[in-house]
């Protein structure tokens, strides 16, 4: 049965040392007080997945808690490099890291063999590319029943995946609205899920049901976090702040501004400051 509980326990409870991880959203609803919760409570050695990984992966890669990455896309969107990242995979400070890289179709069709309960996704793709050449999870297999080379990848199952989203109800149903992206394929592959939401509501009774994503039985816990997705957006609530995106390129950039912001703004910070950082942005919204 979901629980209703503050970030700390529901991350403290779901996420551990050496676990797979996904902290999914595309673009929109990415779960940043989560994923800033998990630094503070120190987690290491964990396989971080994401299709899009941006600041958060960033984050947590400079903070040397990631031993594994996998992904289809590493960079700061609409600006350039993650240089954390890079300094991890180039220079391997604060620690070197192992990097799985596939295309957008190819996690995405894996997170939905995952949820799908398959070994494996098999779909049309890689053909011309370089990828299989560099990662070794990329197969290739012939259709039983038309001979047609086709493109395979084991499914992704991680051990917790945590999403932002607007609403959730006192039965711990949770309803996403605008770009959904890949998260309730991540939520449904994953052992355990927990979701961080803008508010909690009576009932949906007033929406349209098909908005009602992710039915209760399939998240271990919810948390309320206004704010919970900044400096990513969440659709009816508040814009995206880019000017946190470019700002992001200049911190990032140096080893010690890195450190020092993260100490101000993540470990000595919490899920409640999110709500204010987000102030100026509802109002744009």
């Amino acid at each position: 049965m979901v629980k209703f509980l503050p970030l700390k326990e529901a991350v403290a409870e779901n996420l551990h040392d050496g676990g797979t991880v996904a902290f999914e959203g595309f673009t929109h609803l990415i779960p940043t007080a989560a994923a800033h919760e998990a630094i503070r409570q120190g987690f290491r050695d964990l396989t971080l997945i994401r299709m899009t990984p941006d600041l958060i992966y960033d984050q947590m890669i400079g903070m040397g808690m990631a031993k594994k990455v996998v992904f289809s896309y590493v960079g700061n969107p609409g600006v350039g490099l993650l240089r954390r990242a890079r300094d991890a995979i180039e220079n391997g400070f604060p620690r070197s890291i192992e990097v799985e890289e596939h295309s957008h179709a190819g996690m995405a069709n894996a997170y939905e063999a995952g949820a799908a309960g398959l070994p494996c996704a098999v779909f049309r793709g890689y053909r011309g590319a370089g990828l299989a050449a560099v990662n070794p999870n990329i197969k290739s297999v012939t259709c039983p029943f038309t001979g047609e080379v086709l493109a395979a990848v084991p499914a992704i199952r991680p051990d917790v995946t945590f999403i932002h989203a607007q609403k959730a109800d006192r039965k711990g149903n949770v309803l996403v609205e605008g770009i959904i992206g890949i998260q309730k394929e991540a939520v449904l592959a994953a052992k355990r899920a927990v979701v961080t939401v803008e508010e909690v509501v009576d009932n949906f009774d007033d929406l349209h049901p098909n908005l009602t994503v992710l039915p209760s039985w399939t998240i271990a816990a919810i948390s309320i976090v206004p704010g919970g997705s900044h400096p990513s957006y969440t659709h009816g609530y508040y814009e995206r702040d880019n000017a946190a995106y470019l700002e992001w390129d200049e911190i990032a950039a140096d080893r010690d501004r890195f450190q020092a912001w993260m100490q101000k703004n993540v470990i000595e910070s919490g899920a409640d400051d999110f709500a204010g950082r987000v102030e100026r942005l509802r109002k744009a919204a």
